[in-house]
C-alpha cells in the first residue's frame, strides 16, 4: 500500500525545497542526510511528506517518550489510512538487577509494566507484519533485545472458514504463543472457551477475536467484537500474532535448551571453584537450578532475556541482539527510512546505552549472580545500531558536528516558518529578586490567558519552586502550576501538556523534558534560571532548544535570569538573533503579518475511561472483593504509593501502607 498523506496545510516557506531536496537524496541514494529546521517551521509536516513521496516504511526514533507520543499523534492526523505506532519503553518503574560488592547489597530486578503501553509496541510489531505502510515512532528502547522476528512471525495462528481444529491442540497452540486461559475476568492475552465458541483477546488489540466452531471443530465463523459495546463485524480469516514479542522460551526444543544452560552453569561455577570462589560458584548454581525449574514447569521465568542467546537461532555469543530495528530489515531488506528526530539529543543516547548496561552486568557476573550468557541480552552498540539504518534523516534545529559531517554536504536548512513568526526576543535578568520577578511575569500572560514554562536545574527544585507558585501566601494570589520531570509516568505526562494547553494550568515547572520538539502553542513565555551554568543543561543547544518552546506565540519571549553572559548563552543569543532577521526579511519580501499559531488538542494518546469514577483511596479498598489478579495489581500500587511516602519523609504512611501489603500478600 502507498502512503497518503492528507492535510489541509500545503507546503510554505522553505518546505518545499527541503521536501525536494531530502527526496531526491533517498532517490539518489544518499545514505545519510540532515534537515536543520528551526522550532515551528514544521519540520514534522516535511518529513511526513518525504515519506508520501518516497513511499518507504519509516522508523521515527526520539529521544524521550513524551515528544515520541507527540509525534506518534501528528503522523496518525496526516496518515489516518495508513499503519502507524507507537513503541516505547512499558516500564512505569524499572530498577534494574545490581550487585554492589562495597556493601553487599543484591538488589532485584522490579518492575512496574504499563499493559496499556505493552498493547502498544505488540500493535507496532504485529503492524508491520501487515503491510509496507508502516510508520512506527519509537524511543531509544527499539535498540534493546526484543527476539528473532523469525520467532514471532513463524508463531502465528491462522483462522480460516472451514479449516477444522483438534480442540485440544488448539488451545495447546495459544498457550505457546503466550496466551492464557481466563479464570475470572477476561483480559487482553486472554482466551475463554464456552460451549463451541472460542474467544481471544489478542494483546495488541481492542477488539475480541469470536471463532465460531461444530461440535468436530470445523470454524464456521469468524468475527470481532467490541468488548464495551459489543458491535461485531464479520470475517473470512484472522491471523493471530504471539502475545509475546520474546516468544524463543516454548517449543519441543525447549528441554535441550535447559540441558545446554544447566551444562554451562557447570562450566562457569567450576571455574569459580577452581579461583577459590566458592560463594560465588554456589551462587550462580542456585540461581540457575531455580531458574531452570520454573522455566520447564511454566515456559517463563522473571529475568528469561539474560537466557535469550539460547533461544534465538543463529545468534552467537557476541552478536548484536534482535532488535525492532531487525524487524524492518526482515520484511523490508535495505527498503526502509530511519529518520531521528532531535538527533543532537538522540544520537549520543543511543551511543552510550550500551556501555552502562555491560558495567552493571560485569559485576553481577563476575559475583556469581548471573551466567556470562548475560552480556548478550543488551542494546546495540553505536557501530552496530549505524550498520543497520540503510538510509537516515537526521532532524534538528540544532545539529551536531557529527551529523553535519555523516551528511557530507546533504544540509537542508528549513529556517523560515510558513506562518512568518519570529523567534522569540531574548532579555537578560540578575539572578537577584528573579522569583518575585517571574511572579509579576506570570500574572502578566494569565491576564492574557496566556502560558508560561519555567526550567530550573533540578528535580527537586522544580517541585520547590512549584509548592512556592502555587501558595496564594506567598505569590498574593493563585497560580495553577504544575511540574513535569523524568519521575511522571509516561502517559501522565502527554495529559500534563494537554492541561497546559488547556488552562487547567497556566505554568509548567521543569528541566530536561520542556526542551526539543514539544508544540505548545499557547505558551508565551519561558523562564530560564541559572541561564549561566556551565554543563549540558545550559549549553548552546540546550538554550536554543528551550528558547524555541517559546516560537509558536506571536508574543512569545525569552527570559534568561542569570549574574554573567556565559558562552553558551552568548552563542545562543546570537544564534537566535540570526534566524529572527531571516525570518524579518522573507516577511517583508512576501507582506506577511505574524500569527500564533492554532492548533486544537488532540485525544488523548489512550483514553481514560475511569475519569468520571469516584476514586475510592488505596488503603480504604475492600481487598475481599477484588479477584487475585486485581490483588496482584493493587499491591503494585501501594508498593509505589509507598515509596513515595518514604522519599517525602513520611515514614509513618509508608509504615501504615507496607503492613497493608503484608495484610493482602498473606491472603
Amino acid at each position: 500500500m502507498s502512503f497518503k498523506l492528507v492535510s489541509t496545510m500545503t507546503p510554505a516557506g522553505d518546505q518545499p525545497a527541503a521536501i525536494e531536496a531530502l527526496s531526491q537524496g533517498l532517490v539518489q541514494g544518499k545514505k545519510k542526510q540532515t534537515l536543520l529546521g528551526v522550532t515551528g517551521s514544521g519540520k514534522t509536516f516535511t518529513i511526513a511528506n518525504v515519506i508520501q513521496k518516497s513511499n518507504l516504511p519509516t522508523l521515527v526514533i526520539s529521544h524521550n517518550k513524551t515528544l515520541a507520543a507527540q509525534l506518534y499523534q501528528e503522523f496518525k492526523e496526516l496518515f489516518p489510512d495508513n499503519k502507524v505506532s507507537y513503541f516505547v519503553s512499558y516500564y512505569d518503574y524499572y530498577q534494574p538487577e545490581s550487585y554492589l560488592p562495597a556493601s553487599d547489597t543484591y538488589i532485584a530486578k522490579e518492575v512496574e509494566i504499563n499493559d496499556l503501553i505493552d498493547k502498544l509496541r505488540l500493535e507496532a510489531t504485529s503492524n508491520l507484519f501487515s503491510g509496507s505502510d508502516n510508520i512506527v515512532v519509537a524511543s531509544v528502547s527499539c535498540i534493546y533485545n526484543i527476539g528473532d522476528p523469525r520467532d514471532f512471525s513463524g508463531k502465528t495462528i491462522n483462522f480460516k472458514i472451514g479449516d477444522t481444529w483438534n480442540r485440544r491442540q488448539l488451545l495447546e497452540e495459544l498457550v505457546s504463543i503466550f496466551y492464557t486461559r481466563s479464570q475470572m475476568e477476561f483480559a487482553r492475552g486472554q482466551f475463554r472457551l464456552r460451549g463451541e465458541t472460542l474467544e481471544i483477546w489478542p494483546s495488541y488489540a481492542d477488539w475480541i477475536l469470536v471463532v465460531e466452531m461444530d461440535t468436530v471443530g470445523k470454524i464456521q465463523s469468524i468475527s470481532e467484537r467490541n468488548p464495551f459495546s459489543n458491535h461485531q463485524f464479520e470475517l473470512q480469516n484472522y491471523l493471530l500474532f504471539p502475545g509475546k514479542q520474546f516468544v524463543g522460551a516454548s517449543g519441543p526444543n525447549l528441554q535441550e535448551i535447559i540441558k545446554k544452560i544447566k551444562a554451562d552453569a557447570v562450566v562457569e561455577s567450576k571455574a569459580f571453584e577452581d579461583r577459590g570462589q566458592l560463594l560465588e560458584a554456589h551462587r550462580l548454581r542456585q540461581r540457575v537450578d531455580y531458574d531452570m525449574e520454573m522455566l520447564a514447569e511454566i515456559g517463563y521465568v522473571n529475568g528469561i532475556e539474560n537466557y535469550s542467546i539460547y533461544f534465538e537461532t543463529g545468534r552467537q555469543t557476541g552478536d548484536p541482539p534482535y532488535t525492532l530495528i531487525d524487524y524492518f530489515h526482515h520484511l523490508y531488506g535495505d527498503n526502509f527510512l530511519t529518520v531521528i528526530d532531535e538527533s543532537h539529543v538522540t544520537i549520543p543516547q543511543i551511543g552510550g546505552m550500551s556501555v552502562g548496561d555491560t558495567a552493571r552486568k560485569k559485576t553481577l557476573v563476575d559475583y556469581g549472580f548471573r551466567l556470562k550468557s548475560a552480556y548478550d541480552n543488551r542494546p546495540l552498540r553505536w557501530e552496530e545500531f549505524y550498520a543497520r539504518i540503510p538510509q537516515a534523516i537526521y532532524v534538528s534545529a540544532t545539529p551536531a558536528e557529527f551529523e553535519i559531517k555523516d551528511s557530507q554536504n546533504q544540509v537542508v536548512e528549513q529556517i523560515i516558518r510558513p506562518t512568518g513568526l519570529l523567534d522569540p526576543p531574548v532579555t537578560i535578568r540578575p539572578s537577584r529578586g528573579q522569583i518575585p520577578d517571574l511572579i509579576e511575569e506570570i500574572k502578566k500572560r494569565i491576564a492574557k490567558k496566556e502560558r508560561t514554562l519555567v526550567i530550573t536545574l533540578t528535580k527537586k527544585m522544580s517541585e520547590e519552586l512549584t509548592a512556592y507558585l502555587s501558595n496564594p501566601q506567598k505569590t498574593g494570589t493563585p497560580l495553577k502550576v504544575a511540574y513535569l520531570h523524568s519521575d511522571i509516568d509516561t502517559l501522565k505526562r502527554t495529559e500534563i501538556l494537554d492541561q497546559l494547553r488547556g488552562g487547567d494550568f497556566d505554568v509548567l515547572v521543569g528541566i530536561n523534558l520542556l526542551r526539543e520538539g514539544l508544540d505548545l502553542p499557547e505558551v508565551s513565555l519561558v523562564a530560564i534560571l541559572d541561564a549561566d551554568s556551565q554543563g549540558f543543561l545550559r549549553s548552546r543547544s540546550s538554550l536554543i532548544q528551550i528558547m524555541g518552546r517559546a516560537s509558536r506565540h506571536v508574543s512569545g519571549e525569552v527570559l534568561l535570569y542569570a549574574d554573567t553572559l556565559s558562552p553558551a548563552m552568548k552563542s545562543a543569543i546570537s544564534e537566535v538573533n540570526r534566524r529572527r532577521q531571516i525570518q524579518i526579511k522573507y516577511n517583508k519580501e512576501h507582506n506577511i503579518t505574524p500569527q500564533s499559531i492554532v492548533k486544537s488538542i488532540r485525544p488523548r494518546l489512550i483514553e481514560d475511561t475511569k475519569a468520571d469514577i469516584v476514586v475510592t483511596p488505596l488503603l480504604d479498598i475492600d481487598i475481599t472483593s477484588l479477584t487475585p489478579n486485581q490483588r496482584k495489581a493493587h499491591i503494585s500500587k501501594l508498593k509505589k504509593e509507598m515509596r513515595s511516602s518514604a522519599a517525602n519523609l513520611d515514614f509513618e504512611s509508608a509504615i501504615i501502607i507496607r503492613d497493608k501489603i503484608k495484610e493482602i500478600e498473606s491472603l
